[in-house]
């Protein structure tokens, strides 16, 4: 038997291509918010091929949608978007009411546009702080999460909970606010109208984030559109669009507010900046909202009674509603017969966003691809359901 010396040993050498690597960003990295996985081939620091990985948090909500009654599926809708649940609750509760014709009272209507505005405004606070510490700025994110953190104390005033609301009901709203809410909340808005003005001096116009984000990630109007892309993704491109605005549900054709749009601040129309600082907008105009909600707001009940195993008319109905991360859509069909839906199919801003990113992603700097992600501001639940 022959044996080896040690000398002897020659490895088989494995040629190494210098032209491509296969980057692996996520599931489980801070930047991208969530589970999510994309797929990058990279030559050196530049982006040459990009693949979204997508359905590691799929719990087949719109199966079991299919399975409860129709009221008994408004608490899954929290999980829609988890940062958005009072706006995936009224979706959800407009949608089943346009069908069955059910009138809500004028109240709850107001109610719902509060809650809605108020979780725009936290949804808007959690993306832009994350969105700065994606950037490399810390502090910017503790500033916003103190803001989130006194809506989210409103806001359970208000649900009696902080995260997954289940605030709306079919017909209405779960319950009334309570003696000084109107009040703590006047006080708050007075107080984070002044702190979106230090936000701007603190990161929005700081040199080193504008140089991070001008330029990068340009999305025009025609794209945009292609793409599908909805809510402040769309309107950050310069398209005025706002399903508010459009198509007005609740209350909010008597309210008076603008849409803001991108307008190249400081880089080109449709980059990531303009998409970061209109949501900066965005805020400012739920804040005009909610405090015309609730000098309007007239007495009265705050639900139809209904009962919880109604059966709708047969027929199928499509009803959207603008969420902080753009078109929130419910599509139903109902058998007639059944106290569960025949069909739910749930379009969200957050899915359509991720198609565009094998043709947006090329190019890059793998730094810009965090800039980039996080302006469009997607979140794991609504692409994946």
């Amino acid at each position: 038997m022959q044996t080896l010396e040690i000398n002897d040993y020659k490895p088989e050498l494995i040629p190494i291509s210098s032209d491509e690597i296969e980057l692996n960003m996520g599931p489980h990295h801070p930047a991208t918010h969530g589970v999510i996985r994309i797929v990058l081939k990279m030559d050196g620091e530049i982006v040459r091929s990009a693949k979204p990985d997508v359905g590691y948090l799929h719990r087949s909500i719109e199966k079991i949608g299919e399975m409860v009654t129709y009221a008994g599926f408004m608490p899954y809708t929290d999980r829609v978007d988890y940062l958005a649940s009072v706006n995936c609750n009224v979706g959800y509760a407009l949608a089943v009411e346009k069908m069955a014709q059910i009138e809500v009272p004028e109240r709850a209507q107001y109610l719902r546009v509060i809650g809605n505005e108020m979780i725009r405004i936290s949804s808007h606070l959690l993306s832009l702080g994350i969105y700065t510490m994606d950037i490399g700025a810390f502090t910017p994110l503790v500033h916003a999460f103190r803001e989130r953190e006194v809506f989210n104390d409103l806001m359970e005033m208000m649900a009696g909970a902080r995260l997954t609301h289940n605030y709306a009901r079919l017909g209405g709203v779960y319950k009334d606010v309570t003696d000084g809410f109107f009040e703590k909340m006047e006080k708050q808005l007075d107080h984070f109208d002044n702190f979106l003005v230090e936000f701007d001096k603190l990161i929005s116009f700081n040199q080193i984030f504008v140089q991070r984000n001008k330029n990068i990630g340009i999305i025009s109007a025609e794209d945009a559109i292609s793409y599908s892309f909805s809510g402040p993704n769309l309107r950050a491109s310069g398209v005025n669009f706002d399903i508010r605005k459009a198509e007005p549900y609740l209350v909010y054709d008597k309210l008076d507010f603008d849409i803001p749009v991108g307008r190249a601040i400081v880089g080109t129309l449709g980059d990531s900046f303009d998409r970061y600082y209109l949501r900066i907008e965005e805020m400012k105009q739920s804040s005009r909202i909610i405090r015309q909600a609730m000098s309007q707001m007239p007495d009265g009940e705050i639900q139809s009674k209904i009962s919880k195993k109604f059966v709708p008319p047969a027929g199928e109905i499509y009803m959207r509603t603008e969420a902080p991360r753009g078109e929130l859509g419910y599509y139903i069909i109902s058998d007639g017969k059944s106290v569960s839906p025949a069909r739910i199919k749930i379009r969200t801003g957050s899915f359509t966003a991720m198609t565009a990113l094998e043709y947006l992603l090329p190019g890059m700097m793998i730094a810009d691809v965090v800039a980039f992600f996080s302006s469009i501001d997607v979140v794991a639940p609504e692409i994946d359901r």
